[in-house]
């Protein structure tokens, strides 16, 4: 109908342009077959592979006239493949090879062979570089060398190693040393006690003062444990008590152990006899006791097997303590009778006379242990006759007594 526009008609032109569009080739190049035929590199890059590709499509074509040009079309596949095709390349190209690394359980015999080169040394070498580099003197560690060398602050040693021992001056001796050049002279010969071991450059730092020291506390404990007496020279007093020397070594007598403790600072500079109490080298705890030394001396007169006669002075859960004339001994219940006890006050009680047998001494804790068992002649005797055991004691105590024999 005319006057009246064709809007189907529009819209058909617009879709078969649209469509013409469609059809229209992605890439076109114009190739000429002159162009000579060139194999194209594995590193050149994508656009030029591209280029390339299309030439040999072109010349695969001889079947087109060859007056005019040939128009080719490459697909986005086609394109897609090419490029990972170089890609792959390109890395196939850098791509190092891997070591051949034998799987386990493929080959059982597999093995790498070992050469011996003019590096290698057998195990007599090994272990003598290992003594060449072994460190000489540990903390501790007791040796013996000789002076080499004397400076104004100390002596250098030789001890064996690479490198000498170092002796600081206050390290040489116990007290102040005023010759210090005529009693180290250099080639004497003495031990020293390694005190720091090794330092950076292969030296050990020793000490002839702390093993003087050390030797001075392995002697006082030795005399401490065998309960023998000393004799120490006063030297000083503070609040609590004496001071004095032994073998080296600061020793203290508290106020409460000395015999005469109320004028205590009399005796300073006097001679006493004393007993050890205490012997501690870790804490460097030196507490002797006069009075101990009182108890000790009368212990000494006393012998394994021996009949004494002493007072009860206190009963206890576990026994009796009997006064011997300034010395107390233990008679415990364990030792008392064979028989059953009910109550220990039932057999003696304060006060009360007791003959018993010695059979410890213990010098080192001032203790005598006692027995009154072994006077019986049948387990319970003491608890039913008392008086007729007490009355027959010297003669019932001979023939214990020779159970003592050889243990004095």
């Amino acid at each position: 109908m005319k006057g009246v526009s064709d809007n189907s008609a529009q819209k058909k032109n617009q879709s078969q342009g649209n469509q013409t569009d469609l059809k229209r080739p992605l890439q076109v190049l114009q190739l000429n077959k002159k162009e000579s035929k060139k194999k194209v590199p594995d590193n050149v890059s994508d656009t030029e592979n591209l280029e390339n590709k299309d030439k040999t499509f072109a010349e695969e074509g001889e079947n087109v006239n060859e007056s005019k040009s040939k128009t080719l079309e490459i697909s986005p596949l086609d394109k897609k493949n090419a490029i990972a095709h170089q890609d792959k390349k390109i890395q196939d190209l850098y791509e190092l090879e891997k070591p051949l690394i034998p799987k386990i359980g493929d080959d059982k015999n597999f093995s790498f062979e070992r050469t011996v080169d003019d590096f290698d040394f057998d195990e007599d070498q090994f272990l003598a570089a290992l003594n060449d580099n072994e460190p000489i003197g540990l903390t501790g560690e007791t040796i013996g060398g000789k002076i080499i060398a004397i400076e104004s602050d100390g002596v250098y040693i030789d001890i064996g190693g690479k490198a000498p021992g170092y002796m600081p001056k206050k390290e040489c001796g116990l007290g102040v040393i005023t010759n210090f050049k005529e009693k180290f002279p250099v080639g004497l010969e003495m031990e020293v006690l390694v005190i720091k071991e090794q330092n950076a450059d292969g030296m050990v730092t020793v000490s002839a003062r702390a093993l003087i020291l050390r030797k001075s506390w392995e002697k006082v404990n030795k005399v401490a444990k065998n309960g023998e007496l000393i004799n120490i020279l006063v030297n000083g007093f503070n609040r609590g008590g004496l001071t004095c020397d032994v073998e080296g070594l600061r020793g203290f007598i508290p106020r409460s152990q000395l015999e005469d403790g109320t004028n205590y600072q009399s005796l300073v500079g006097k001679t006493l006899r004393v007993a050890f109490l205490e012997v501690n080298p870790e804490s460097k705890k030196l507490v002797l006791s006069e009075k101990k030394a009182t108890i000790v001396s009368k212990f000494e007169k006393l012998k394994l097997g021996q009949l004494i006669e002493g007072e009860v002075l206190a009963v206890k859960p576990y026994g009796f303590f009997i006064n011997l004339g300034g010395a107390s001994g233990l008679l415990h219940q364990s030792s008392l009778t064979k028989g059953n006890i009910r109550d220990l006050r039932e057999v003696f009680v304060e006060g009360e006379l007791v003959k018993a047998l010695i059979t410890e001494i213990d010098l080192e804790r001032g203790r005598i242990g006692l027995d009154t068992a072994l006077l019986e002649n049948s387990p319970g005797e003491l608890l039913i006759d008392k008086a007729k055991v007490m009355n027959e004691a010297n003669e019932r105590a001979i023939k214990a007594q020779s159970l003592f024999q050889g243990k004095d």
